[in-house]
């Protein structure tokens, strides 16, 4: 079994699924069709910045684009976190991508905030929780209700603006490199996976990854 690090990516190819590689062993930094260089993977799955749940040492990388208002991205959490924690040995990076406006923006800070406070998780699987459009009354409830104290979350935001509106602004660069069109979106190993994937998918995606 090859492990996915800094130094090293898995063999890609045209994957089924409807997964479609972005690196190679050979060209970490794949060559995209309009002749832009993709980011490395270095910089999409190991940023310093981006909280990392399931497996930190995991020896594959499931990366998520998401929106905390994207309802697809919510009604497929809870298959995603069922598949991570019964593998075991996944890396699970949840990039933060607002981008559905004001709501999805402060969302998203907050939480980032809450990493700061190492609450991320809980901010994360209860914003996810939420049904419907967001705005700042149900969020702060939301974040209330999960335990969290709002007020800490933003300070410990505004303390770190700099690094967490680097991070923000780095997702939707790699976004934007990668032609996504919408949330969710998923890298796995080596390939993108756009659009919501259920239990299937996402295990044989993994298996793919390990292969």
């Amino acid at each position: 079994m090859t492990k996915l690090t800094r130094r090293t990516a898995l063999t890609g190819g045209l994957l089924a699924l409807g997964g479609t590689a972005l690196w190679t062993a050979t060209r970490p930094s794949a060559q995209a069709q309009d002749g832009a260089m993709h980011p490395t993977i270095e910089e999409v799955m190991f940023d310093p910045a981006n909280p990392v749940l399931g497996n930190p040492e995991g020896d594959v990388t499931i990366v998520e684009f998401f929106d905390y208002q994207c309802p697809y991205c919510k009604s497929n959490h809870p298959v995603l976190k069922e598949v991570v924690e019964a593998d075991g040995n996944v890396r699970l990076v949840m990039k933060d991508w607002p981008i559905f406006g004001a709501p999805s923006v402060r969302a998203a800070q907050l939480a980032l905030g809450a990493a700061s406070l190492d609450s991320y998780l809980t901010a994360n699987d209860a914003l996810m929780a939420t049904e419907g459009r967001l705005d700042e009354t149900l969020i702060e409830e939301t974040l209330t209700e999960a335990g969290l104290d709002v007020a800490a979350l933003d300070a410990a935001y505004r303390e770190n603006r700099s690094t967490w509106d680097g991070l923000l602004t780095r997702n939707s660069a790699q976004a934007a490199a990668f032609h996504l069109r919408g949330t969710p979106a998923f890298i796995i190993g080596t390939a993108i996976y756009p659009g919501a994937m259920d239990k299937a998918g996402l295990e044989n995606a993994v298996a793919t990854a390990r292969g």
